[in-house]
């Protein structure tokens, strides 16, 4: 049985904005994403949204959905009360375009800064071998949509503007670790992890894993082993007592 439910929907571009109020019909089992198409078909035709397999699989129509980060697809009306007003607004991480659209570039520049996998300079595309336990824990990494909410709610990069040049996010960390628990990777990951991601301004506070529409345990499973063999790098007395003694025996070659 449908009843009328209230929306307030950000509308607006890159010059500003102000939300809207609306009254709208609502249907049982409907999500959020339906009630914003609605809107377009009825009242608000020039409205923007990003989406497209409202299947919870794309990632594309990531909003923010009173006030927290979600997919507008995931989200069902059944969770509100009916006399509830929702209000749904644009990522406010990213630019607005236009209404519920942001300019997301800043995850795809970060994207082409990760260094590819790197295999063995003597491994031939065919030769590459390796048991199901070798990718195990880096295999729920491969389950990101990049809905790009966990970059979105990061506060390093949410309440920082001036962090965006030197902090790739926990999306683009995870995938550093995903490449740095393969056993087959062989690039500097750890380093290039604190020096060019910006690893150290992740303070493990889970705002990431919290938001995340595949449920992946971002902090716990990568960002914090990753942080955990930085350390051991960089600070380990019995590491650089190695690195010194191997320096000084290059030298002396």
């Amino acid at each position: 049985m449908g009843y009328k439910g209230k929306f307030k929907v950000w509308r607006g571009d890159a010059s500003g904005g102000d939300l809207k109020d609306f009254e709208v019909e609502i249907n049982e089992g409907e999500v959020v994403l339906d009630i914003i198409h609605r809107l377009q078909a009825t009242q608000a035709p020039d409205m923007a949204c990003r989406w497209n397999c409202k299947a919870g699989k794309c990632g594309s129509c990531s909003a923010e959905i009173n006030g927290k980060p979600r997919l507008m697809c995931m989200t069902r009306m059944s969770t509100f009360e009916q006399d509830e007003t929702v209000t749904v607004t644009p990522l406010r991480t990213f630019p607005v375009i236009k209404d519920l659209v942001t300019d997301v570039g800043f995850n795809y520049a970060k994207a082409r800064e990760v260094k590819s996998f790197t295999p063995p300079k003597d491994l031939k595309p065919g030769e590459y071998r390796m048991q199901q336990i070798d990718v195990e824990r880096s295999q729920e990494f491969r389950k990101c949509i990049e809905c790009y909410l966990c970059q979105n709610t990061c506060h390093a990069v949410r309440d920082h503007e001036e962090n965006k040049d030197n902090f790739s996010g926990p999306r683009y960390l995870m995938r550093v670790a995903e490449l740095d628990m393969h056993p087959l990777d062989t690039a500097d990951r750890k380093n290039s992890a604190q020096e060019e991601h910006g690893l150290g301004f992740c303070n493990i506070t889970k705002c990431c894993t919290e938001v995340c529409p595949e449920h992946i345990r971002i902090t716990d499973n990568a960002l914090i082993p990753m942080k955990e063999r930085v350390v051991d790098r960089k600070y380990d007395p019995l590491v650089w007592l190695g690195n010194k003694i191997r320096r000084r025996t290059s030298s002396d070659a």
